[in-house]
């Protein structure tokens, strides 16, 4: 499927997150010249074809308690990867799950990022990922600050 060009306006809108108002998608609809109908049949249909996968909150973890957040870089055996990848990946704490190339200087090649109340919480998460994938070579990378912060814009005016 490619997206027509109601389809990127569609995206355009709904990436600038919703309005706070009794029906979101109407409004949204309206500003499109489009029935709210219309609209959310166009988003069932870009999900249908697997380019969106949902349509979700973004909450400001630190304000709501999660103060504590890591990277956990793990070293994982080639032949692992797909089998902890599909493990990791369906686990409500993990939040991010990549592969990534090793270097001589970084023999990291798997990325997760979970968020706790704190750094022992956070911690123990891990411990626990390490026990269900049975690996241990890992490290835990924790944010010292929030620089950015930001959802990928994929199409703008």
């Amino acid at each position: 499927m490619t997206l027509s060009e109601l389809d990127q306006r569609i995206v355009m809108e709904l990436q600038s997150g919703l309005p706070l108002v009794s029906r979101p998608f109407e409004a949204l609809a309206r500003r499109l010249g489009i029935t709210e109908e219309e609209f959310l049949a166009r988003v069932h249909a870009i999900q249908q074809a697997g380019i969106m996968r949902r349509i979700g909150a973004a909450l400001r973890h630190h304000r709501v308690g999660f103060t504590a957040n890591a990277m956990i870089v793990w070293q994982i055996p080639e032949e692992k990867i797909v089998e902890v990848g599909e493990q990791m990946s369906q686990l409500p704490e993990v939040t991010h799950c990549y592969q990534r190339v090793s270097l001589p200087q970084w023999p990291y090649n798997f990325y997760t990022m979970v968020h706790g109340h704190s750094r022992e919480e956070c911690r123990r998460i891990a411990e626990q990922l390490a026990q269900m994938a049975g690996v241990n070579d890992y490290r835990l990378l924790y944010s010292v600050a929030e620089l950015k912060k930001s959802s990928m814009k994929y199409f703008m005016d």
